[in-house]
């Protein structure tokens, strides 16, 4: 027989035989393991949501797929991505200093060929031979899990010379990017449903998505549209009050400063306020700090850091977490995913903790590292590089400037669309008044209506926004986030197109 039972102290057997293997014992199980399926796998990973990489992008890049394969039917030849604050995808050339340190660590050979000197300045080798000294094994090997010490110091010189106030390397963690780091900081933090972390309304994301993935609860504090996206210590308390009254724990506030999605510079007297907010309830403070180069107004960017030092007798127990990358500012070396934290006035046995945490994934990667580092100590005055570096950095600013300011102006000239200054950041935040029909054709399609918009916005012109809806808002309330990224020409084509959209929009559901 081609099969055969036994029974051995009341469980089965079953022998098996087939044409290529001798006789073999498979044991039978009582019941199988579910398969994967929506509702059997984590049920915090199918709540989490992340707008900036959802339905509309997906979307688009169905579209980029039928333009490679030739399609010329669509009512646009190419997609512009405005949806995520991705640089180099929209043509921002990279530092090239910081290139070439990268290109000679990466392939360590090139300092030994006697044309070294003659490919590449002599800063670049020697930034290049310091970094290697660092790492005997190259940037194939790991790292010690906080980062590199010799870059980790080279962070903490780049802190205390903007703040005017010593930092400690052993408080600085490099990461896999600022989100990496602020992941770190929720998984700490959070340690159930009754938990919650303060966020600002609109917010980015990766906060939403942070918490709802660790089990934590959001709890919302509005950005005032009105007086530029301002950050109110009233709003703070309601937000407080109301979240600890029915029972969650204030585990940390986020301030995103510049702010993503809403481009807005926070005044230092506002950041002090905050600053005693967070003394007089003991919440610990989340700065994220990302685009603290993109600063286009006359508001200059602070640290947190720098307010909480400077109020220091005032407020002693105040616990501080400030994120940095590499991904923005004039570098926009997202895929390097290079970043930092550092910690403030945090236990030293929490801090061991963030350790342990940082050492389960043993390290960052080395490129996004010494990335990094170059952030933190570019060429400085009276250095072989300084000259074209600076250059490079100026241009790099001062065009975001001019697109920002061409951007927000064109929204403005749309009926219907309200658009606050981009102080800071890499995008704007419209606010769009739609018709009644729009809205009730969006909820026939099943789509918020901000959503249906952008989606349409797409459909008709290739451009990819994303909806309001991504980023919460104030009920009864609609808008969407655009880059200021498209380089000047690509520019005036994406705002001529949503102006035509727009126009044909409004008349479709006047």
């Amino acid at each position: 027989p081609e099969r055969a039972y036994i029974t051995s102290t009341g469980m089965h057997t079953r022998l098996i035989r087939n044409a290529s293997t001798p006789w073999r014992a498979a044991r039978l199980f009582s019941s199988k393991a579910e398969p994967l399926t929506l509702d059997t796998i984590n049920p915090k990973v199918v709540e989490a949501q992340y707008a900036v990489r959802g339905e509309i992008v997906i979307r688009a890049e169905g579209y980029k797929k039928e333009l490679m394969q030739g399609n010329t039917k669509l009512p646009f030849q190419e997609i512009v991505s405005c949806n995520i604050g991705n640089p180099q995808e929209l043509h921002q050339k990279p530092i090239t200093f910081f290139r070439q340190v990268i290109a000679l660590v990466s392939y360590p050979e090139l300092l030994d060929t006697p044309q070294v000197t003659e490919l590449f300045p002599e800063d670049a080798v020697s930034r290049a031979k310091e970094y290697l000294a660092c790492i005997p094994g190259g940037t194939g090997a790991y790292s010690h899990s906080m980062g590199i010490p010799a870059i980790r110091e080279q962070v903490a010189s780049f802190i205390e010379d903007r703040d005017g106030y010593a930092s400690d390397p052993d408080t600085i963690f490099l990461t896999d990017g600022a989100s990496s780091a602020v992941n770190m900081c929720l998984q700490l933090s959070i340690r159930g449903s009754g938990d919650g972390i303060m966020i600002p309304i609109p917010q980015y994301p990766l906060y939403s998505a942070g918490i709802a993935l660790h089990g934590g609860k959001q709890v919302d504090y509005f950005l005032d549209e009105s007086k530029k996206w301002s950050t109110s210590v009233q709003e703070l308390t309601r937000a407080y009050d109301e979240a600890v009254a029915e029972g969650t724990s204030i585990r940390g506030l986020v301030i995103i400063n510049p702010g993503n999605p809403t481009g807005q510079c926070l005044e230092e007297e506002n950041m002090r306020d905050i600053v005693r907010f967070c003394n007089d309830t003991g919440v610990t403070l989340l700065a994220d700090e990302v685009y603290q180069t993109n600063i286009y107004s006359t508001t200059p960017f602070t640290s947190f850091k720098k307010v909480v030092k400077d109020m220091e007798s005032e407020c002693k127990d105040v616990s501080l977490v400030s994120f940095h990358s590499v991904s923005k500012g004039f570098l926009g070396e997202c895929g390097r995913r290079g970043g930092y934290m550092e910690v403030h006035n945090i236990d030293p046995e929490v801090q061991m903790q963030l350790y342990k945490l940082a050492s389960v994934t043993l390290c960052s990667n080395l490129d996004g590292q010494i990335m990094t580092g170059l952030m933190t100590q570019p060429p400085k005055k009276g250095d072989i590089s300084y000259p074209l570096y600076e250059t490079e950095k100026t241009a790099i600013l001062n065009s975001l400037k001019a697109r920002s300011v061409q951007l927000v102006k064109s929204l403005n000239n749309l009926p219907g669309i309200t658009c606050n200054i981009v102080e800071g950041a890499l995008y704007a935040f419209p606010s769009i008044s739609l018709p009644a029909k729009a809205v009730e054709a969006a909820k026939k399609a099943g789509k918020s209506p901000d959503a249906f918009y952008c989606l349409q916005l797409l459909d008709e012109t290739g451009v990819v926004v994303v909806p309001g809806s991504g980023f919460g808002q104030e009920p009864g309330t609609f808008h969407f986030r655009t880059t200021i990224l498209p380089p000047p020409d690509q520019m005036e084509r994406v705002t001529d197109r949503m102006a035509d959209f727009h126009k044909s929009f409004m008349d479709k559901y006047v």
